[in-house]
C-alpha cells in the first residue's frame, strides 16, 4: 500500500461522494418533503449525461452544453412530475415503486432509441484538461479536482438555500406540516413541483459532471441510485447536511474498501483465501456500515423528523 495510491483513491472516493451527494440531495428532498419514493431518480442522472452529450454535439461548446443540459434536465423533471408523478402522491409506496420502476424501463429504452446502445462520451473542456502535480510522482486530473470543488460549492449553496431563505423555510415547513403551509395561502402543489424539478436538475447536474469521466450509456444511473438510497438512510431522510456527510463517507468507504480490502485480508489470511474474501467484503462494506448506523441511530445520523 503506497502513499500515492492511498492519495489517488482518497480523491477518487471524494469524487464519488460528491456525485452521490448531488443525486442524493434531490432524492432526500423529494422523499423527505413529499414522502414520495422515486426510483426513477437515477435515470434523471442518466438523462443529464445524455443531454450534455447532445447539447455538445449541437453547439461544440462544453460550457454552453452544460447550461443547456441543466435547463433541459429541469424541464424533463417538471414534465415527469406533471405527467406521471403528481398522480402518485396520494398512493401508497408500493404503487410509487412500481410506477417509477416502469419509468426507469421506459426511459432506458427511450435513450437506446434516440442515441443507441453504444457508450458515448463528452470531451473534457480545454480549460480543465491535463493534470496538476499534487506531490512528488503524483499528478491528478484537473477536471476531477474541479468536479470535487464544484460539488462542495453546490453543497454550501444548497445548505444556505434550504436553511437560510424563505423558500427553504417553506420546503422545511412543507415537510413537517403541509396542511398548515397550504392554509397560509401557499400553493403546496406548486411547491412540490418546484422541489421535484430542482431535485431532477441536481441529478442531471451530477450526470453532466460525470459524462467526461464515465461512459454515457443506458442504465448508468441504476447502481448509483442504490448507493444514493444508502446515503439518505445513513444521513437521515430530508437532511441535506446528513446527505452530504453520508455521501462522502460512502464514497470513501466504497473506493478505499475496493482498493485495499484484499491487501488487509492478506495480513490475516493466506493469499489465495484473501483474494476471494477481500473483494467480497469490499462489496459489502457500505451495507455493513448502513446496518450499523441503523442499529444505533434508526433515523440516521442527522434526522429531520421522526419516522
Amino acid at each position: 500500500m503506497s502513499v500515492t495510491l492511498l492519495a489517488v483513491q482518497t480523491l477518487n472516493g471524494l469524487q464519488l461522494g460528491i456525485l452521490l451527494f448531488l443525486i442524493a440531495a434531490g432524492l432526500t428532498l423529494v422523499f423527505g418533503v413529499m414522502d414520495f419514493i422515486n426510483l426513477a431518480h437515477g435515470v434523471q442522472y442518466m438523462l443529464g449525461a445524455y443531454l450534455a452529450v447532445a447539447c455538445y454535439q449541437l453547439t461544440g461548446s462544453f460550457w454552453l452544453a452544460v447550461i443547456l443540459a441543466l435547463a433541459a434536465a429541469l424541464i424533463c423533471g417538471l414534465l415527469l412530475e406533471f405527467l406521471v408523478f403528481r398522480h402518485l402522491y396520494n398512493r401508497d409506496h408500493l404503487d410509487q415503486v412500481l410506477a417509477t420502476f416502469g419509468v426507469i424501463l421506459f426511459l432506458n429504452e427511450a435513450v437506446k432509441v434516440l442515441w443507441g446502445a453504444a457508450p458515448l462520451s463528452l470531451p473534457v473542456p480545454e480549460l480543465l484538461d491535463g493534470s496538476i502535480q499534487l506531490m512528488a510522482n503524483f499528478a491528478y486530473p484537473v477536471f476531477r479536482i474541479a468536479l470535487i470543488v464544484t460539488g462542495l460549492a453546490v453543497a454550501v449553496l444548497l445548505y444556505v438555500l434550504v436553511t437560510k431563505t424563505r423558500i427553504g423555510m417553506l420546503v422545511r415547513a412543507g415537510a413537517t406540516n403541509p396542511e398548515m403551509v397550504a392554509a397560509l395561502g401557499i400553493n403546496i402543489r406548486r411547491l412540490f413541483m418546484l422541489v421535484f424539478g430542482f431535485g431532477a436538475m441536481l441529478a442531471g447536474f451530477a450526470g453532466i459532471m460525470a459524462a467526461p469521466i464515465l461512459s454515457v450509456e443506458p442504465g448508468m444511473g441504476d447502481n448509483l441510485l442504490i448507493l444514493a438510497f444508502v446515503v439518505i438512510v445513513i444521513g437521515g431522510i430530508g437532511s441535506i447536511r446528513g446527505a452530504f456527510l453520508a455521501a462522502l463517507i460512502i464514497g470513501l468507504v466504497d473506493t478505499l474498501g475496493r482498493s485495499f480490502a484484499t491487501d488487509i485480508a492478506r495480513v490475516l489470511l493466506p493469499p489465495a483465501a484473501a483474494n476471494d474474501v477481500g473483494p467480497a467484503i469490499a462489496s459489502m462494506l457500505i451495507y455493513i456500515l448502513m446496518a450499523g448506523v441503523l442499529f444505533f441511530r434508526p433515523s440516521g445520523l442527522f434526522p429531520v423528523r421522526s419516522a
